[in-house]
């Protein structure tokens, strides 16, 4: 039975609300870039908020369970890699951190590719791959990108 709010918040219902709670925000930034509706739900803090305060749940959650050091083993290895992903809390607080850069990096393509008048057919594939593989999509974009930037950096 359900008595608090908080039973509502297992680690599975975070895990399931977050990943398709992403995705409008995502299909917003891949149909619609540079609508108003995007700008206010993909460019604001709106996306990040929720996710960070998801992430601090969770990040609390490992805190009380005494696991806080744990993640640290990640340094010491592939194996300590392994270690850090059985944990369930750390997963979860790690694929929080993946939703939320890879929408922000997202979002920044949409932004970006405004500022150089990037026709939206050749930016879908670029969010499409940061949404499923973070750093190829980038990569994506920044080859269209020199051709409509006319330089190779991303700096301004």
């Amino acid at each position: 039975m359900i008595n608090t709010p908080q039973d509502l918040l297992t680690f599975e219902n975070i895990y399931l609300l977050a990943n398709w709670g992403v995705v409008p925000f995502w299909l917003l930034l891949i149909f619609m870039p540079s609508h108003a509706i995007t700008k206010f739900f993909c460019q604001s803090i709106i996306a990040p908020l929720l996710l960070a305060l998801a992430y601090i749940f969770i990040t609390r959650q490992i805190f009380l369970e005494g696991n806080i050091f744990e993640s640290f083993k990640l340094y010491l290895g592939i194996e300590g890699l392994g270690e850090v992903y059985a944990n369930e809390s750390l997963r979860l607080v790690f694929w929080l951190h993946f939703l939320s850069i890879s929408l922000f990096v997202g979002a920044w393509i949409a932004r970006d590719s405004q500022k150089y008048m990037i026709p939206k057919i050749l930016l879908i594939p670029s969010i499409a791959f940061t949404y499923f593989a973070g750093p190829i999509g980038i990569v994506v974009y920044w080859f269209v990108r020199i051709f409509y930037a006319k330089k190779i950096s991303f700096d301004e």
